[in-house]
């Protein structure tokens, strides 16, 4: 069996340093707000190219408190991508703000700075775009589309830690970007974990007040805040395996460079393609078939586990389907074609070999 992810694989990898990071917070007495998350949070501002960062409960949490900190709220629209997790337009709704959908770009998964500027309306404050699957989602094009007409900029990066654009980290175009230490993200903790960062210390400021009942200091609440703070047991093991992220992530773009090689020339298959200037840290590698069921039930009878991101674009799910279109769009096309292979530091050459050469062997035969 090829597993997907194996979470025990990359506990094991560095099992010692895991566990003297364990003792050593639990030696401390200090579990919540203590030096293990300020350490984090310095290191992963500074890995992120950010002057700040915040450590928080989840990467939802850092999505929506990101809103409500720039003001965003009731009577405002946020444009997100139409083809993305939930998460991205939960944290509009849990703001007050209404989520306005934008399809991908042709032959992206990602939006771009075109389909942004087509969706803007007069109500339009702010823009969330998502460097989906580790893929920067045109960056710079965004940022100077939001600078030129008054618009903040949130990125939704909870699946890019490390990603670049054009050198620079992804992250760090916007005002803000929410990120998740979701256990399988390529900078994952050991359950529920998130972050922000700005350039804005006021910002960064409000989001520390806010993730703590509205406080800074014990029983002086400033604000109405909630309780969402990243825990000092998170932190310690974040900061092993931030250390650990870039070889990780060279990794992946080793298991995506054998997966281009060696499907690149396959009819009814469709490769991830890589825009102008990026640098993506392959969070997944996704491949697009109009016979993906019949793709992914082969490919798991011969052992080899396959996940499809997503299965429906959000408007199709009920709490949003005021919002989807009435024609079939074509995040619908993307969502009945998508396949995600295994990647990541668990897997073996050997492994990666075995799922490239199963995938070339039932496209073959499916044609």
């Amino acid at each position: 069996m090829i597993p997907f992810l194996d979470l025990r694989a990359i506990y094991q990898q560095d099992a010692e340093a895991y566990d003297a990071a364990y003792r050593r917070v639990m030696d401390s007495g200090r579990w919540i707000l203590g030096p293990e998350l300020a350490a984090f949070e310095a290191e992963f501002a500074a890995f992120c190219g950010a002057g700040h960062a915040v450590g928080l409960g989840n990467g939802l949490d850092a999505l929506t408190l990101s809103l409500q900190v720039a003001g965003i709220g009731a009577g405002d629209e946020v444009l997100v991508p139409a083809h993305t997790f939930i998460a991205t337009w939960l944290a509009v709704q849990q703001s007050g703000a209404t989520p306005v959908p934008v399809e991908p770009a042709a032959g992206s998964f990602n939006v771009d700075a075109a389909g942004l500027a087509a969706g803007i309306t007069p109500r339009t404050r702010a823009v969330m775009p998502v460097h989906l699957y580790g893929q920067p989602a045109d960056p710079a094009a965004i940022a100077q589309l939001c600078a030129e007409r008054g618009l903040l900029l949130i990125e939704d990066a909870a699946q890019a830690h490390g990603a670049l654009h054009d050198g620079r980290p992804a992250g760090s175009f916007g005002a803000l970007a929410g990120f998740s230490f979701y256990p399988g993200k390529n900078l994952g903790a050991f359950g529920d974990a998130g972050a922000v960062v700005t350039r804005d210390p006021a910002l960064a400021q409000a989001l520390r007040e806010r993730r703590n009942y509205g406080s800074l200091a014990r029983y002086q609440h400033e604000s109405v805040g909630v309780n969402s703070r990243l825990d000092e047991l998170q932190a310690a093991w974040l900061r092993i395996r931030l250390q650990k992220l870039p070889a990780h992530n060279q990794r992946r773009r080793e298991i995506a460079a054998f997966y281009h090689q060696r499907l690149a020339d396959l009819p009814g298959l469709a490769l991830p393609q890589v825009a102008a200037g990026n640098e993506p840290v392959w969070h997944l590698y996704v491949l697009r078939c109009a016979r993906r069921d019949a793709l992914q039930a082969a490919l798991a009878a011969e052992g080899i586990e396959t996940l499809i991101h997503y299965p429906k674009p959000v408007y199709r799910f009920p709490p949003f389907a005021a919002m989807a279109p009435a024609a079939r769009s074509l995040s619908d096309q993307i969502c009945d074609e998508v396949l995600s292979l295994p990647i990541g530091p668990h897997l073996s050459d050997g492994q990666v070999e075995r799922v490239a050469e199963a995938v070339r062997r039932v496209v073959g035969q499916l044609r």
